[in-house]
C-alpha cells in the first residue's frame, strides 16, 4: 500500500503525508512540507517517486532536512539529482550523509535506506516566500536535530521533536536531557502552528509542545530520584508502572522501547549532556 494524502496548512503551506507497505496499512506515516521554493525534509526511500513529483510540482530549489533519519532524508539525494535543488542541513548531519551508514533491518523495511547527499550548510539569512526563517538546533532526539522557524507567521517544523504529548517508545541513541532543553529552547518562542514531521498541530502548537515538555521533566525527574535512591533500570521502569509494547521492542532489536527512556535519563544524569551551543 502506498499513501500520498496532500493536506493545506496555514501560511499556504502543503504538507503530504506518505506511508509504505509491501501490504497492508502502513506502520509509520511521515509528513514533509513545501512552501513557496523550499521544503522541509524528503520522506522515506520508499516513496521516492512521490516525492520527487512533490518536489517538481512545488518547483522546489531548496531542501532542509531536520535530521538524517531515514524518513526524513531517504529522498534527499534523489531530488538533489533529479531537480538539482540544493540541499541543507546541520553539520552533523552533512558528517552523517557524507557516505552509507547501517540501519537495522526493520528500519529498511519501513522507509528504506537514505542514499549519500552533499548537504550545504546553512546560508547566514535564510528568505522564504513566508519571510525569514531561522534554523535552531534541538538536538535530543538525534544530535543533529534541527527544527526551522518562520517567526513572520508563527509557524514551526520541530521535525521529531514533539511527536506527541506523551511517549511511549524512544529510540536506544535518544538523550532525554537534551531533548527537554531543546523543548525549552522552542517553547520561549512565538508560535502557534506546529508541523511536526509525524503529528501536525495547525493550532495551540506552543500548548502541545508545552505539554511534551511537561511529560519529559517528570518523567526525567522520577527516574532520577528513583535511581538515587538506588534503584536500577529495570526496578525504576516498575516503579513508574510503565509499560512496554514488546512486541515493537522485538520487531526493532531493542532500537526502540519505553526502557530506552530510562537509560537514556541515567545516561544523561551519570555523564551530563554534550554542549548544544553548536551551531
Amino acid at each position: 500500500m502506498r499513501i500520498c494524502k496532500t493536506y493545506e496548512f496555514p501560511g499556504n503551506i502543503k504538507g503530504v503525508r506518505l506511508g509504505w507497505a509491501p501490504v497492508g496499512p502502513p506502520m509509520m506515516l511521515v509528513y514533509v512540507y513545501a512552501f513557496g521554493d523550499v521544503m522541509v525534509d524528503t520522506g522515506q526511500a520508499h516513496m521516492g517517486r512521490e516525492a520527487l513529483d512533490i518536489a517538481r510540482g512545488n518547483r522546489v530549489n531548496r531542501v532542509y532536512l531536520t535530521h538524517h533519519h531515514e524518513d526524513h532524508s531517504g529522498n534527499a539525494a534523489l531530488i538533489r539529482r533529479e531537480t538539482g535543488a540544493a540541499v541543507y542541513g546541520h553539520a552533523h548531519t552533512r558528517e552523517k550523509l557524507a557516505a552509507p551508514y547501517r540501519i537495522l533491518p526493520y528500519q529498511k523495511y519501513v522507509w528504506g535506506a537514505s542514499t549519500p547527499v552533499a548537504v550545504s550548510p546553512f546560508p547566514e539569512e535564510i528568505q522564504t516566500s513566508l519571510g525569514p526563517m531561522i534554523p535552531i538546533h534541538t538536538p535530543g532526539h538525534s544530535r543533529d536535530h534541527t527544527s526551522y522557524f518562520l517567526p513572520d507567521h508563527g509557524i514551526i517544523f520541530p521535525g521529531d521533536l514533539y511527536l506527541g504529548d506523551r511517549i511511549k517508545f524512544f529510540r536506544v541513541d535518544e538523550d532525554l536531557g537534551d531533548e527537554v532543553a531543546s523543548l525549552k529552547k522552542i517553547a520561549a518562542l512565538d508560535f502557534d502552528v506546529l508541523l511536526c514531521s509525524h503529528k501536525p498541530r495547525s493550532e495551540r502548537g506552543k500548548d502541545h509542545i508545552l505539554s511534551k515538555l511537561d511529560f519529559l521533566e517528570n518523567f526525567y525527574e522520577s527516574t532520577v530520584d528513583l535511581y538515587r535512591q538506588g534503584y536500577q533500570e529495570k526496578e525504576i521502569f516498575s516503579r513508574l508502572r510503565l509499560r512496554e509494547a514488546h512486541f515493537t521492542k522485538w520487531v526493532c532489536l531493542g532500537n526502540i522501547s519505553m526502557i530506552n527512556g530510562v537509560r537514556s535519563v541515567i545516561r544523561h544524569y551519570e555523564v551530563g549532556s554534550p554542549d548544544q551551543t553548536m551551531v
